[in-house]
């Protein structure tokens, strides 16, 4: 059994990326209505992203997906199973598995997608055989 634990070092990462567009896009918006005070699209956009990332870090942290012999199971009941997996790929330092059914999950903050990526297919091939 392999088990996909979130990385705190990735998430800070994806928050900063998500920090530096929040903070982009408010002083944009801002430019576009005529504000005078278009600085505070940036301390609006850096607030709002560094709330976010203080109170759903630990609720992330716990979402761990474990890799069986026949399945790849999730928090809050999330289930895949392998002979139904029909696409795996990185999105933005997670990683997308797609059913058949079109159920999609994601393995999210995780520091090399692509070893995720490789131990899924492999199971995938193992069951397959």
């Amino acid at each position: 059994m392999i088990e996909f634990k979130p990385d705190m070092a990735t998430y800070i990462r994806a928050h900063a990326v998500m920090t530096a567009i929040a903070m982009a896009a408010g002083m944009l918006i801002l430019w576009v209505l005529d504000n005078p005070h278009i600085w505070t699209g940036a301390v609006g956009g850096f607030a709002a992203v560094a709330l976010r990332g203080w109170y759903m870090a630990d609720e992330v942290m716990e979402e761990v997906w474990t890799l069986s012999g026949t399945s790849l199971k999730g928090p809050y009941e999330r289930k895949a199973q392998l002979d139904e997996i029909v696409k795996v790929r990185t999105i933005a330092g997670s990683v997308q598995i797609i059913t058949k059914s079109g159920n999609k999950h994601l393995i999210k903050y995780q520091p090399d997608t692509k070893a995720v990526i490789d131990q899924i297919n492999t199971e995938r091939q193992k069951r397959a055989a």
